[in-house]
Parts: C-alpha cells; structure tokens; sequence
C-alpha cells in the first residue's frame, strides 16, 4: 500500500507531485497518522475540522526541484512563477518569495495578496480574459507585468497609461492551437478557447502595440492545459512560441521572456503515474533551446507557471466521520463534517481521491462505503465505493492531495464557512487561515428597514 513500512523507500523526494502523500508521512504504531511530524487526530482535536493541512517540507521541495531542473537544463535565464489560483494566500506567498519565485495572479484579490505578502510587481505577472480597470489599474501602477489576452485589455490599458508616464509591461497571450490528452495535435488550428489572441491576429497585435508609446512587450505566453501526463504537446508548444517569437523580433519587439505555462499533472490516485519535474523542464528547455537555435535567435528568459505540481500534493484534509446509512445490498454512506464547499471537485469534474483513517491508516480496508458530503446535494459524494477499515462516528478522516484547487475554490454553499488551514513544519503547526463562524456569513446582508417586521 502508499502508506507505512513500504511507504519510505517509495517516495519521491525530488519530484513530489510523483507521490500520494506528503514526503513527511509518517505512521506510528500508537499515534497514527503524522505529517510534517505533526499527529493529524491532533491537528483535527486542537482546530476542529475539515481543516486543511499543508507539509512547508514537501512545498519547498517542489519548489526547488523547479529551479533546479530550470538551472540544470536550461542554457539561459529562466524563473518559475507560481499560478496562485491553485492555492492563495499570506503564508503561500510569503513562502513562494522565500523559495525565489515569481507569482502569476487573475484578481485583484490574488494581486493584493501578493503584493501585501511582500512580493515586488516585477515579479508578479497578471492574467485574465475579462480584467477590470481595477485590477489593470493596480497592476500599472506597481510595475506588474499585464499579461494581455485581447483587445479588450489593450483598450482599457490605453486610457490607464498617462499621457507620458511610465509605459505598461505587457505579455502577449495567444491560443497556440496544440490539444493535450488526444494523440492528435491540433498545430494549425484554432482552438475553441477563451484565452488568447487567436493566431491569425497576432501580426496586426504586434504592430499595434509597437506603434503604442504608453506600452512595451517583452514576453509572449501560451498555456496548453492542466494535469496533464503528456509531455510530447510541449516539444510541439516550443516550436509555435518561437514562431511568434520570431515574428514579433522581427516586427521589432525586444522579447525577453516566453512563459510556457505550467499544467503538469500530480498523482491523485494510485493508478496516476504522471512525468516528474525534471523530465517536464527537460523537455521544455531542450524544444525550446533547439528551436531557438534553428530560428538563429537567442534564448530568452524561460518562464513557467506550475501551480497544481507545487501545492497539490503538499496538501490534505482533515474530516470527522459523522453519521451512517447502510441499504443492504447496494452501498454504505459514511458522511463527513464537510464536501463539495471545502472540496467542489469531486462534484465538478469527477475527481478521484486518496484516502485513510487517521489512527489506523495501514488497517484492513475490509468494506467498501461512499464517503457523503453534508450538503443538500445527492452528488455530494467525496469518494463513491471506497476500500475503508471499519469505522466509526468521530473518526478523521485524511484525504490526500488537496493543496491545489481546494480552499481556492471553496465555497459558502448552504451558509457553511471555510475550513481553517494550517502550515506544519518539524512538529510545528501555525494556522495560516482562520476558521469562518457562522456569524461571519451575516457581515454583508443587508436588511432592509421595510422588511423588519413592526411590533
């Protein structure tokens, strides 16, 4: 099984995103479950539960198999920046400045947190196919780099600028036309997304903004997907950026970067097998190098974007088992203190999970249950027909791989408030979001005086 005697010398610890579960999982006979050498029945006694819980050991390691991989593989320049829509916030941030990475951002919300968790703009980057005069507002003025994604946000970006003030920076997004999880690649076509300059428009794009003294472009960036195995679509992607490339030198751009996006996939479940970090970067650095060559262009900074790969694995949750139905013959639910608000994935796209008991994670798993959201939806299910040992009401319930796309994405739905989370560390745990309260869903209702009822 992943966890226990076996569990040590099969983990990754220079590709995380290779393993079920945090490198710092360990089991003791009497205690349980243990991560970053903190006791996880602990951690849900002293926070209460779902909690989130995030391994600082296997987050840095992450990190630094990124800069190392770059470093190894890459003749040039290059920077990772983290795609902080998969997990954002203070800690994270701070601890991405820490590891030297940029950040990359789609709100204003992202973009605050960033800058007040004390990154410089010039390592942030700006993403969005919708950005409001808000959010491009803030960025221009602290030097963050807008990644332009139509002409919508060059429009708003032209009356931003001051006459004679500093010019924006900006990064050219376009839809490369290559489709990941098929065996066919789509390389003259034009994908059907919302992301992007289409292709045949980039030539007039690159003229226009040439001929814009409040702007300058110094980047180009395409994205082909997300958790993906694949690593064939990406020898592909370094070709058509470097055509763009190319094109805008030509047009008489000064391109210093190409952001090859991010969107390596982490294992979920047992069957998951995805590419390690080494192997992602060297196929990337290695296309990118030898189109450059082939293009007689030099090489620019090399930029990525991983953000499921860095935080996913890093993170789990902890649940208190509650209540069961058994209908004998079909299935035994077994419900959580939690689901589909703390984690919409299962009920969005039918992710599958990884899961134990905390006190007992290498027990018996001699029944199959589905494991029940508590929310007012029959699709709340967190794990459906799941191997589990015997179990009862107040047990924890750990469930692996959920840094990424978890908190980001929780919700209040039925007026249930957020998890707190927590960062553990050598025995250390420091809450890094607060629990919500019932009472903090009332702060923004407003009641008006004629519905008040008199008397």
């Amino acid at each position: 099984m992943f966890i226990g005697s076996p569990y040590e010398s099969e983990c990754d610890l220079i590709s995380p995103n290779r393993n079920l579960t945090p490198i710092t999982t360990e089991v003791d006979e009497k205690l349980g479950m243990m991560i970053g050498g903190c006791i996880l029945t602990d951690l849900a006694s002293r926070y209460s539960t779902p909690l989130y819980v995030i391994d600082e050991a296997t987050l840095r390691a992450s990190c630094r198999a990124y800069k190392k991989a770059l470093k190894k593989h890459y003749p040039s320049e290059s920077l990772p920046i983290y795609a902080s829509k998969a997990n954002s916030s203070l800690a994270l941030t701070s601890l991405m400045k820490s590891e030297g990475f940029g950040l990359d951002v789609v709100s204003e919300g992202e973009l605050l947190t960033a800058l007040r968790g004390g990154l410089p703009g010039e390592r942030i980057w700006l993403h969005g196919n919708n950005k409001s005069e808000a959010e491009l507002r803030l960025a221009y003025n602290n030097q963050v780099t807008v990644v332009v994604d139509n002409q919508h946000d060059l429009d708003r970006l032209a009356e931003i600028v001051p006459s004679g003030g500093k010019p924006a920076r900006l990064m050219l997004r376009f839809t490369p036309g290559i489709e990941c999880h098929t065996h066919e690649y789509i390389r003259t076509g034009h994908l059907d997304s919302k992301f992007g300059f289409d292709p045949d428009d980039l030539k007039e794009v690159l003229f226009q903004i040439k001929d814009s003294s409040w702007a300058v472009l110094n980047g180009i960036h395409a994205h082909i997907g997300s958790q993906i195995f694949e690593l064939d679509p990406h020898r592909d992607l370094a070709k058509v950026m470097v055509d763009v490339y190319k094109m805008a030198m030509g047009i008489g751009h000064c391109i210093e970067d190409i952001n090859v996006g991010g969107g390596l996939g982490i294992r979920y479940v047992e069957s998951d097998d995805p590419p390690s970090i080494d192997s992602w970067v060297l196929t990337i650095a290695k296309s990118l190098t030898q189109a450059c060559h082939e293009a007689d262009l030099q090489l620019p900074r090399l930029i990525c974007e991983p953000g499921r790969s860095l935080v996913a694995t890093s993170g789990v949750t902890l649940y208190r088992l509650g209540s069961r139905k058994s209908i004998p013959g079909l299935r035994t639910y077994l419900s959580i203190d939690g689901g589909m608000s703390d984690n919409p994935r299962p009920i969005t796209y039918q992710s599958l999970y990884t899961a134990c008991l905390a006190h007992i994670p290498n027990g018996t798993r001699d029944q199959n249950v589905t494991i029940a959201g508590k929310h007012c939806e029959s699709g709340d299910v967190l794990l459906k027909d799941f191997a589990i040992p015997k179990a009862s009401s107040g047990d924890v319930l750990v469930v692996f791989s959920t840094g990424a796309y978890n908190s980001s994405m929780s919700s209040n739905y039925n007026r249930i408030p957020r998890p707190a989370a927590v960062l553990v560390n050598q025995g250390q745990a420091d809450l890094v979001l607060r629990r919500e309260r019932p009472e903090d869903l009332l702060k923004y209702d407003v009641l008006p005086e004629r519905l008040i009822e008199v008397g």
